[in-house]
């Protein structure tokens, strides 16, 4: 497309991926679809045990990006105008004011975001849907670009508030960082020995840059057939007798922009069906809901989705 400078971004976010991994060492997949997620402009969870660098990927990303950055650690006491903001009453002037909140930045990491309130998940719904806030009756905008990357321990249950469906919804992908091998995690530990590595992290980007890459990623090309794949393989997801509830429309239009942007991650302005099957897992896991014999047979959702998309025929032509 002539307005898609397909070249000078694909080198910006190589050269955004390349600095990320200064930091987190052998994870370039996971950090890819970091990458693709910001420029679909959607949000992430990622799901892991502590220690594996969920909170080191989101920190070390919005600084290569040169991003402002807000880091929220969600406790029960964490109440929803920390997140949104609040008004307060000046003496002096006789008027409330308004104080911004952790969600008044480009990138928010949502630490541990489980341990927090029903009603203080819930004040992020807004924000990530809209990318505004409602503060007693007024709307504020939320600076451009904007991103959710939360985390939560799946083994660690107690003191937690499950995600309920409607807000799994809201994330575009859900990635495991999963453990380093032994090499990899030979390299950590020897690039930790002097400073951290994250203060050596530098800044190849800004927002500006990463707002127009946004637009470029919605005007890369998607044809009618890979459209309809889509369509089908989300409605596979609706039939299968493991899965209760299937994605929603929404998870369409969340695969479609993420097919969009992991190929111009990819240096196309054109998205092929490879793109469309390396992110129908981590796009649709977290929004299906198995059913009761699914869960008694020991079937997993990751089970279930791929059998999902095992069920749909790719489309012969995949290219522009």
């Amino acid at each position: 497309m002539e307005n898609i400078n397909v070249t000078k971004t694909s080198e910006t976010i190589a050269k955004l991926i390349a600095e990320v991994e200064k930091v987190v060492v052998g994870k370039k997949t996971e950090i890819s679809m970091l990458v693709t997620a910001m420029l679909a402009g959607g949000h992430v969870l990622i799901e892991d045990v502590p220690g594996t660098g969920k909170t080191t990927l989101a920190s070390a990303l919005s600084k290569a990006c040169g991003l402002d950055f807000n880091r929220a650690q969600f406790t029960p006491d964490v109440m929803a105008s920390d997140i949104t903001g609040f008004n307060i009453y000046n003496r002096s002037t006789e008027n409330f004011e308004f104080r911004n909140g952790l969600v008044m930045c480009n990138v928010m990491l949502a630490d541990e975001i489980n341990r927090a309130s029903p009603k203080t998940q819930s004040a992020l719904l807004e924000a990530m849907e809209e990318k505004k806030v409602t503060v007693d009756g007024t709307t504020y905008d939320i600076p451009k670009p904007f991103m959710v990357i939360a985390t939560q321990n799946p083994s660690g249950y107690v003191g937690t508030y499950p995600l309920p469906e409607a807000q799994l919804d809201r994330f575009y992908l859900r990635l495991n960082m999963g453990y380093p091998t032994e090499s990899e995690e030979m390299a950590i530990l020897t690039a930790r020995k002097g400073v951290n590595p994250l203060e050596s992290v530098e800044a190849v980007t800004n927002a500006e840059e990463i707002n127009e890459m946004i637009k470029e990623a919605s005007e890369v090309r998607v044809s009618g057939e890979l459209c309809k794949y889509i369509v089908q393989l989300v409605n596979a997801t609706r039939k299968s007798s493991s899965i209760a509830l299937g994605a929603s429309p929404r998870a369409s239009l969340a695969l479609m922009r993420l097919s969009q942007a992991y190929a111009l991650v990819n240096g196309r302005d054109y998205v092929i069906g490879e793109d469309i099957a390396a992110l129908f897992a981590p796009a649709i896991t977290h929004r299906i809901v198995l059913s009761q014999d699914a869960r008694l047979n020991r079937i997993t959702a990751a089970d279930a989705v791929t059998e999902a998309y095992k069920s749909v025929e790719v489309p012969f032509k995949t290219g522009r």
